[in-house]
């Protein structure tokens, strides 16, 4: 970054700061981050532009700007993400929400009425994303969240607080085990489902985010394994199980959701038209002794 950085306009300071990131938004991340470091909004920017970058705002950002050109997420690095219609705190604790997840908050709306009391869990709720959206869509129910790790629980249930939703609950522990006992009209998740060892692990993002919440075995099934195979003991009759996943995994989850006895088993594909979420429900006569 130029040297006289500190005393530049802040319209010349976002030009050069744009040119140190690569790729089609650098101009955009750089806004959000010059942003952050003035604690002002774009409105505010564009009345301003004439202003200088105070010294000490000019040193955070490029130590920002070397951070995110170095690959580090710009989620982080701001510490939100917008997701539906709710502004979340993510760490690297915390997956970032990314938008085709708001397909699976879809695909469980669609199957969760709003005149009548619900009880809804979301597993591995890491922000809190999906459990918040739709807590925050159905006020009538009751949602509650379970994830392994303590530091994404404290983030999500921060997130709670400050979204003012009330109708959620946080749980740890793995999967439904902190949910013994209780069943439920639907079920959620996003869980991780990349193979063990997938080059994509070591790109873009993913290079960031906790490994535990984004790998799953030789061929990224497991968690999901799991979670097919106990999931209909915790669903009351008629009830639903939704799962993300990527893009090739439609037919393998169809075929585990089959196999323990779900019904109306099917893959719904995401805005671009590639498989995203696997879902089906069970039965009134349902085996949950299985």
């Amino acid at each position: 970054m130029p040297a006289d950085l500190p005393t530049a306009r802040l319209d010349l300071a976002l030009r050069a700061a744009a040119a140190r990131l690569p790729g089609p938004d650098a101009r955009h991340e750089a806004e959000q981050l010059l942003l952050h470091v003035l604690g002002r909004d774009r409105a505010w920017l564009f009345a301003h532009g004439d202003d200088p970058l105070p010294a000490s705002g000019a040193a955070t950002l490029d130590a920002w700007l070397a951070r995110r050109a170095s690959g580090e997420p710009l989620a982080y690095l701001l510490g939100r993400r917008g997701f539906w219609t709710l502004d979340l705190q993510v760490s690297p604790a915390t997956l970032i929400p990314r938008p085709e997840t708001e397909r699976l908050v879809e695909l469980a709306l669609e199957r969760l009425p709003d005149d009548r009391p619900l009880r809804v869990a979301d597993l591995g709720t890491g922000s809190g994303a999906i459990a918040l959206a739709l807590a925050s869509e159905r006020s009538l129910a009751q949602v509650v969240a379970t994830d392994l790790s303590g530091d994404a629980l404290r983030v999500a249930q921060a997130n709670a607080e400050t979204n003012r939703i009330a109708n959620v609950a946080f749980r740890q522990g793995s999967w439904l085990a902190p949910l013994a006992g209780q069943r439920f009209d639907l079920i959620a998740s996003n869980p991780p489902y990349i193979a063990d060892g997938d080059p994509h692990l070591m790109q873009g993002d993913l290079r960031y985010e906790p490994p535990a919440a984004l790998s799953s075995g030789a061929d990224g099934l497991d968690a999901i394994r799991e979670i097919v195979a106990t999931a209909p003991a915790y669903l009351l009759p008629g009830g639903w199980l939704l799962l993300e996943h990527g893009w090739d995994q439609g037919e393998a989850i169809r075929a585990l959701l089959l196999a323990a006895g779900f019904v109306d088993v099917a893959t719904e594909t995401d805005i671009e038209q590639r498989d995203r979420v696997t879902l089906g429900r069970v039965t009134e006569g349902h085996d949950r002794s299985r």
